[in-house]
């Protein structure tokens, strides 16, 4: 596939970074690279500096799933931006998929149009598992990246190249992207920053996997609005960390920002014939802090929420009942 537009790849990177639930902002025009954006959201860097280019195919035909990115319209050595973390990428978009590559190896080169190559085979591995990664004959960690994962790639990739051609840490990474459990017994040989990218990438693995389910379970629309618009979050109903919580589809539903503060503030509550209510012990005491202002407007869309077509994807009554009362709701 040829290569696209600068706008077009500039596009796909904010929405990427959307599909990460933050923001991003250009900060640079669009052909130069390197592209820096301001990125808006929990715990996101102040700004991200990404050397990217379109995937295209490798050309050699005893290769045929190689494809790679040509580093042209830059100087060496690669500049690393002083306020956040620098990535070297390509696109893909066919698939829609990014590539991750060593930018501490790609640093520095010799004059032309060096590239970078990867399998396409292992960056598909990304369309289900969030990020993959492919230990290359040169030692070098390449990694696929589906969109909703990049932040969170850019915000570990140094490690992840610098440890991840480790075979032990190679190893543990390919299993917490298949969000199989690890136990502190099989990292205790693992420094302290293998042993925390480990976990940290398990951690980001869980949160995306169970963010895209229940998103696709309804439709990437709020259950109580109905808006899409990129707005839209997977809410756990049993929150994270109260016994028996878990990371399944019925234990979730898609709310817009407001709502999905407010139903894991207690504010609103989901009952088990599946309306949205408000819970007026929460209310008496914002109208005691003069704090109620808007609540009717609030309330408005609040009844019966909508669910996903499939029963199996709805959220479970028991999860509910025991949601409820871990929040504290009155007679709940």
């Amino acid at each position: 596939m040829p290569a696209i537009g600068p706008k077009q790849l500039v596009q796909a990177l904010i929405e990427a970074i959307a599909d990460g639930d933050h923001v991003g902002n250009l900060l640079t025009p669009p052909k130069r690279n390197p592209r820096r954006f301001v990125v808006i959201g929990k715990s996101a860097p102040s700004v991200l500096t990404a050397y990217a280019w379109t995937l295209t195919f490798g050309g050699r035909p005893s290769l045929p799933n190689e494809f790679r990115i040509q580093m042209t319209s830059v100087t060496s050595p690669l500049q690393l931006g002083a306020d956040g973390p620098t990535i070297l990428i390509g696109y893909e978009p066919a698939l829609n998929l990014f590539a991750g590559f060593d930018l501490e190896r790609h640093r520095d080169f010799t004059t032309g149009s060096p590239s970078v190559q990867i399998d396409i085979a292992e960056l598909r591995r990304a369309e289900t598992e969030g990020l993959s990664f492919h230990r290359k004959s040169n030692d070098e960690i390449a990694v696929g990246i589906r969109p909703d994962m990049l932040l969170a790639y850019a915000m570990n990739a140094a490690v992840l190249h610098q440890y991840g051609r480790e075979s032990k840490v190679l190893k543990l990474l390919n299993r917490a992207v298949q969000a199989k459990t690890i136990s502190s017994l099989e990292t205790e040989s693992l420094g302290g920053e293998r042993r925390r990218v480990v976990f940290e990438v398990s951690r980001l693995s869980r949160e995306a996997g169970f963010r895209q389910k229940v998103l696709f379970a309804y439709g990437h629309r709020c259950a109580i609005t109905r808006i899409q618009l990129r707005l839209v979050e997977a809410a756990h109903i049993l929150p994270v960390g109260a016994p028996g919580s878990n990371d399944q589809v019925r234990n979730g539903i898609a709310l817009s920002p407001t709502y999905h503060r407010a139903f894991d503030a207690g504010l609103i509550f989901l009952d088990d014939k599946y309306e949205m209510r408000v819970n007026e012990a929460q209310v008496q005491a914002l109208n005691t802090q003069s704090l109620a202002y808007g609540l009717e407007t609030f309330r408005t869309p609040l009844g019966k929420v909508f669910l996903p077509p499939d029963p199996e994807q709805r959220p479970s009554v028991e999860l509910i009942e025991r949601a409820n009362r871990f929040r504290q709701v009155p007679g709940k």
